[in-house]
């Protein structure tokens, strides 16, 4: 549904699932209550999913079914809890957590958002006022060194050109952001930026905490629904956006299947931090694994909003950095063309 995806995104699951769990415990049928909230839905294509969704429970299928036919819009997690709560017994508390998972997922997007909003409009007005300059410096010295020979500075012809180079340097932006969806669509994008988020500071900083964070929320949520542990592993992996991130925890799997411990499991997971190892231990220990895990989910949540504001800084301070040098290449540029030009009028 999105640029990037044809998943539905998280602001709008929000809203679905907080109205599929409120109808739900007011104890409207399932299938009536697909039919109420799709025919809310202003987007087209939301509200084709829910009738066939509907349709679908109609001619015998349950919820899960139905479910895992949209799997192309919906993600593996919401499928799973779905109909882990459906076998359970359990939907109206599956339908909660979702709910609760995708409100505070969204939150923690417009979190990063807010954050990184400063820093993105620094570098749009250090791009534009930064070329705006060094190619009037470059007009203004040529047209004093060209003004012995009857030619000054234009205006006219300077904004003409300027305006060319900016059309021409968003038709390069906007080839580059059409290759970029096309390598999201296929699949291909996530591991090329990953090599540079989840490895390069300060973004690995954040992406590592925030896969972390959706990781143990997913895993606490999918536990407690009674998925089988390998399964809930797998499933949570996927949640994290990071294929690097999902192919270290999917080496716990083998390890699960043979009889080990979470905590023998994951002991080979290079990404996983000292906090939530020891967080694994005490709920293991505790028989309480799935509130240990929402504890670390929140721990991680916690600490990726300080990694964020702290990445913010450091993209702050080299955004100014970028500024100040581009302002004395400016100066040093216009001085040398100016006192150069001179010389060569005076034949030195």
């Amino acid at each position: 549904m999105g640029l990037f995806s044809s998943q539905i995104p998280a602001k709008k699951m929000v809203p679905l699932c907080r109205q599929l769990a409120t109808s739900y415990d007011a104890g409207i049928p399932i299938v009536r209550s697909l039919e109420i909230i799709g025919a809310q839905q202003q987007d087209r294509k939301i509200r084709g999913i829910f009738e066939e969704m509907s349709d679908a429970l109609k001619s015998g299928d349950t919820l899960g079914q139905a479910t895992r036919k949209q799997s192309k819009y919906f993600p593996n997690f919401f499928m799973e809890l779905i109909a882990s709560g459906e076998i359970g017994g359990k939907l109206d508390v599956m339908l909660r957590d979702l709910a609760d998972y995708y409100e505070d997922r969204l939150e923690r997007q417009r979190s990063v958002m807010r954050m990184m909003a400063l820093p993105v409009i620094q570098l749009i007005a250090a791009w534009f006022l930064g070329t705006f300059a060094l190619r009037l410096v470059g007009q203004v010295t040529r047209g004093m060194s060209e003004r012995g020979g009857g030619r000054g500075f234009d205006f006219v012809a300077f904004f003409r050109d300027y305006a060319q180079f900016q059309l021409k340097a968003i038709g390069i932006f906007a080839l580059i952001f059409a290759l970029i969806v096309i390598l999201s669509r296929l699949g291909i994008f996530s591991w090329i930026s990953g090599l540079f988020t989840t490895h390069i500071y300060p973004m690995s900083a954040v992406t590592k905490r925030f896969a972390l964070a959706r990781f143990f929320r997913s895993l606490s949520l999918l536990l407690g629904a009674g998925v089988h542990v390998p399964a809930a592993i797998e499933r949570s992996a996927a949640v994290t956006a990071n294929p690097y991130i999902e192919r270290d925890l999917l080496k716990t799997i083998p390890h699960v299947q043979q009889g080990k411990t979470l905590v023998e499991a994951f002991r080979e997971v290079k990404y996983l931090t000292p906090t939530a190892r020891e967080m694994l231990l005490v709920g293991e220990q505790s028989g309480k694994l799935d509130e240990a895990l929402r504890k670390a989910a929140d721990y991680h949540f916690d600490e990726a909003n300080q990694a964020v504001d702290i990445a913010s800084k450091i993209f702050g301070v080299m955004l100014v950095l970028a500024a100040a040098l581009t302002i004395g290449y400016i100066i040093i540029t216009f001085y040398m063309r100016f006192y150069g030009g001179m010389m060569n009028e005076l034949g030195i």
